[in-house]
């Protein structure tokens, strides 16, 4: 199941932006420009993440979210222009994980977000299944098995696979890729990840275990749970 991740902001062009980011990383999105209708689809569901703007034009964002925690506990990322340290230390003491200040890097954002819900989230599955393939990942013996066969992994590659699984089904950008398992971000290095994932699909068989998203790198496709055909 996809992640639903709540967008409060009233300004519809920086609303709109960071839902389409967040559609192609393979996260369910819901928008709002207000916190009356938020408060409204509050009642029926529960996200796994809130990106709350401070100043809307019903209320204000800290008020909301101080509300807010003393019922349900939503991780949140404020998303604001206001940028004075006294806001930033208001906004971590009533609860958010994350404060990003406007104008901000999509794809900064982006990183936020995955670490944000990396951290909430509870660990991944250690099986996972393709058709009538099946993938085992052990990170406590730093062991992988496609069907029943030990895989040969390089630590580098045993990253890069870690990294995919931790973000099953969303968007890896080469760039977080490169970020996230080696430390570094220069374009002339993005073709390392690629031969990487080549060795690792080559390890994992004929599964259609990590999709190609072109132009901006990939998706672990691996299901934690078996379908069975009626």
């Amino acid at each position: 199941m996809k992640p639903l991740i709540y967008i409060v902001e009233d300004h519809v062009v920086i609303r709109d932006g960071v839902r389409q980011y967040l559609e192609l990383s393979g996260y369910e999105v819901r928008e709002f420009g207000d916190l009356a209708s938020t408060k409204k689809a509050l009642r029926t569901e529960t996200p796994d993440l809130l990106i709350q703007d401070v100043m809307l034009p019903d209320g204000d964002g800290f008020m909301f979210i101080k509300e807010l925690k003393e019922e349900k506990d939503i991780p949140v990322i404020f998303m604001t222009a206001r940028i004075e340290e006294s806001d930033r230390i208001l906004g971590f003491e009533l609860g958010a994980d994350d404060y990003v200040t406007k104008p901000f890097s999509p794809k900064e954002l982006m990183m936020r977000i995955q670490a944000v819900l990396r951290r909430t989230s509870t660990p991944p599955s250690d099986t996972y299944y393709i058709g009538d393939e099946v993938l085992t990942f052990d990170q406590g013996t730093h062991q992988a098995h496609i069907n029943g066969e030990l895989m040969n992994l390089t630590a580098a590659e045993w990253r890069v696979l870690e990294y995919l699984i931790e973000n099953l089904n969303q968007l890896c950008t080469r760039e977080d890729i490169l970020k996230y398992c080696f430390d570094y971000t220069y374009e002339s290095y993005e073709r390392v990840v690629d031969t990487h994932i080549k060795n690792i699909r080559a390890k994992l068989g004929g599964g259609d275990w990590i999709e190609t998203i072109r132009g901006y790198g990939y998706r672990f496709l691996g299901s934690p749970k078996k379908d069975v055909a009626e």
